[in-house]
């Protein structure tokens, strides 16, 4: 490949990008400087090539045997973070979702707490429209800058976009690099407290010392998975290093030495057991990708 700034790894390990810390090996890893630099490198792959993005490695579980093909990663990469005219904030898709919220209500702009609360990156919460405390990611979108396979950079308006809990459905085999929102004046001092209030609320309910993915399972309408789990009494259930959380049963914590394998079998367990007792089959929030070993 021919004029690239970034790093370019082969077989690297995939349980050093992800929350879960586990994963076999990415066949290629690119960690680009800039979003023309990783224009460049996409616009050299093959057609076929297979392509994955990967930010903070959250809601991610990537199987044993790896991942074939290209992986991008954008966190530390695509990082460019801007307080525009009118109350508007331009984020890249490598920013944390933390760092957003507290960018916006430093600058006295309100709307994007929740994300506080969201351990991921904007390209992310974009992909799967993130959500926490009540808000989601494209409720104050204006518009997505996004990138396809040709290297080909566009702007596109949020409407172009089909929006739903958790899921965004738009142009094939376009990525995004960033996402500008429209948000509302208010108080920074405010604006923290809320930001302080909900991260204590997170780390009062979530195993937030452990490696996980976040939630595990979608909620069904109505309900909330993490109840359906508790009520068939599997709090503490293991299938090797892979554990449900004692402390909120929608999470999956990895308490060592777990594999992708033992992770994916125990969320397949915990589908079967709420769809034995409550007649109702899960959907998964977390992504599953790659091979088995």
């Amino acid at each position: 490949m021919k004029g690239l700034r970034g790093q370019l790894l082969e077989q690297e390990p995939m349980a050093r990008h992800t929350s879960w810390r586990v994963g076999g090996p990415a066949q290629r890893y690119y960690k680009p400087t800039d979003a023309a630099d990783l224009a460049r490198f996409i616009a050299q792959l093959p057609t076929d090539e297979p392509i994955t993005w990967v930010g903070l490695g959250s809601n991610l579980l990537v199987r044993d045997g790896g991942i074939r093909g290209s992986v991008i990663a954008t966190q530390g990469a695509l990082t460019g973070l801007e307080l525009l005219d009118r109350g508007q904030i331009r984020a890249e898709a490598g920013v944390a979702c933390a760092h957003l919220a507290r960018f916006a209500v430093k600058n006295g702009l309100c709307g994007l707490e929740f994300l506080a609360g969201i351990p991921g990156t904007v390209g992310g919460a974009l992909r799967m429209n993130a959500g926490a405390f009540g808000g989601e990611t494209w409720q104050r979108l204006l518009r997505v800058e996004t990138l396809d396979r040709q290297g080909q950079m566009r702007q596109r308006p949020a409407e172009e976009y089909q929006v739903g809990y958790r899921s965004v459905s738009g142009p094939a085999e376009e990525w995004f690099l960033a996402g500008v929102w429209q948000l509302e004046a208010g108080d920074a001092e405010s604006g923290m407290a809320r930001i302080k209030t909900l991260l204590e609320q997170r780390a009062a309910s979530q195993p937030t010392s452990q490696p996980s993915c976040g939630s595990v399972f979608r909620n069904p309408p109505g309900d909330h998975a993490a109840r359906l789990i508790e009520q068939c009494g599997l709090k503490g259930k293991r299938v090797g290093g892979a554990c449900v959380s004692d402390k909120h049963a929608n999470f999956i914590v990895n308490t060592g030495n777990a594999r992708a394998e033992e992770i994916e079998t125990l969320m397949e367990q915990v589908r079967e057991q709420v769809q034995r007792q409550f007649g109702l089959r899960l959907e998964s929030e977390v992504h599953i990708l790659g091979e088995p070993k």
